[in-house]
C-alpha cells in the first residue's frame, strides 16, 4: 500500500498540488488544515499587548466572521482536492479544532448575531474524508493511531501562558486524558499526531513567533514517553513547521512534516 502523508496545510492549496498524487492508495494529514493568518495575527497582537499592560483586542462580529471563513473555506478546499485521489484521514490540529463542535458554533452565531459556515457539518459532507478523533483504526491490515492536539503540562510550564494556573489545571486534565489514550495504541504500524516529542524536531525558531518562545521546545513529553516505550514503526507530526525534518527514537522513524510537506511510504 502506497500511503502519502501530508504536514500541516493551513490551507495552502497551490502548494498540495504539487505533491504528486498518482497511485496513491491512503492519505494522512497532520492537523492544521486551514488558513488561519487572521486568527493567529490576532493572537499574537493580544499577547504583545498583554505584555505591554494594554487591554486585549476583543472579538466582535466582524473579525469572528473573517476569521472563521478564512478557516472553513481553505479547509474544505484542501479535502475536497485531496479526496478525489484516495481516502483522506487527519487527526485534528490546534487550528479549527473548536470549529467542528456544534456547540461552539452555536454560541458563536448566538453572540454575535451572525451566520456561520458549519465546518463539522460540511465535512461529514464530503466524500472520501475522515476525521479521527483518539482511536486506534485498521486500515488495510495497517493499525494507525491517531492522537489529536493536546496541550501537554509541559508546555505550560516552560511557556508560562497567561492565566498560568487555570490553564496548568486544564493542561494536566488533557495530558491525563492523552496518556491514557496512547496506552491504548499498542503495536502501532504509525502513529499520528500533530505536535513532536518533546526536544525532537521541536524547536521553535519562527521569527514570526515571540521572543519569549525563541530556543523554547513545544513539543509533548507524553507522546516522547509513548514513543520510547512501545516505539511504533513511524510517528508523523507537524505543528513546529520550522522544525520540520527526520530523526529517530530507537526503532522508531520519526518525521515533522511542517507546512504541507510531505513523505510517501509504501507499507505491505
Amino acid at each position: 500500500m502506497k500511503i502519502l502523508v501530508i504536514g500541516d496545510p493551513h490551507g495552502d492549496l497551490d502548494k498540495i498540488k504539487k505533491i504528486p498524487l498518482k497511485g496513491v492508495d491512503l492519505i494522512l494529514l497532520t492537523g492544521d488544515l486551514g488558513k488561519a493568518d487572521l486568527a493567529r495575527k490576532r493572537h499574537f497582537e493580544n499577547f504583545e499587548r498583554k505584555k505591554k499592560g494594554l487591554v486585549e483586542l476583543e472579538k466582535d462580529a466582524e473579525s469572528t466572521e473573517k476569521i472563521w471563513n478564512e478557516i472553513h473555506y481553505s479547509t474544505i478546499k484542501i479535502l475536497k482536492y485531496l479526496s478525489r485521489y484516495a481516502p483522506v484521514y487527519t487527526v485534528l490540529g490546534n487550528v479549527g479544532t473548536d470549529m467542528i463542535k456544534s456547540s461552539v458554533h452555536r454560541k458563536e452565531e448566538e453572540r454575535y448575531n451572525i451566520k456561520l459556515p458549519n465546518l463539522g457539518e460540511d465535512i461529514r459532507k464530503l466524500k472520501n474524508v475522515h476525521i479521527v478523533r483518539n482511536r486506534l483504526r485498521r486500515i488495510n491490515g495497517l493499525r494507525v493511531g491517531f492522537l489529536e492536539y493536546f496541550i501537554d503540562t509541559n508546555w505550560v510550564q516552560d511557556f508560562k501562558p497567561g492565566d498560568y494556573k487555570k490553564r496548568l489545571k486544564k493542561a494536566k486534565k488533557e495530558t491525563d486524558k492523552a496518556r491514557k489514550i496512547l496506552r491504548g495504541f499498542n503495536n502501532l504500524d504509525i502513529l499520528l499526531c500533530h505536535q513532536p516529542p518533546y526536544k525532537v524536531l521541536d524547536k521553535v525558531t519562527n521569527p514570526a513567533a515571540p521572543k519569549f518562545y525563541q530556543g523554547k521546545h513545544a513539543g509533548s513529553k507524553v507522546i516522547l514517553d509513548y514513543i520510547k516505550k512501545y516505539q511504533p514503526r513511524y510517528v508523523f507530526c507537524g505543528h513546529i513547521h520550522e522544525a520540520e525534518g527526520r530523526k529517530k527514537i530507537g526503532k522508531t522513524e520519526v518525521y515533522n512534516l511542517g507546512l504541507a510537506g510531505h513523505k510517501v511510504i509504501n507499507m505491505d
